[in-house]
């Protein structure tokens, strides 16, 4: 028995067996939608810290050159 899951951006079936080269999606289309969200910033990780957009990052070591 195949194990399958909604898809997060359609909601059809996805299979999430090996065969499935786009899973957790059900197709091709379905995940590069997804990753053209994340790069026109869409989809985005909340700042915890609530820093401006644009804000630069500070997430390193900032004494380390």
């Amino acid at each position: 028995m195949t194990k399958t899951l909604e898809c997060p951006h359609c909601g059809q079936d996805a299979d999430m067996s090996a065969a499935n080269a786009y899973r957790p999606f059900c197709s091709k289309r379905c995940k590069l939608i997804d990753l053209g969200d994340w790069l026109d910033e869409s989809n985005r990780i909340a700042d915890p810290e609530g820093s401006a957009p644009g804000a630069p990052w500070s997430g390193g070591d900032e004494t380390a050159h």
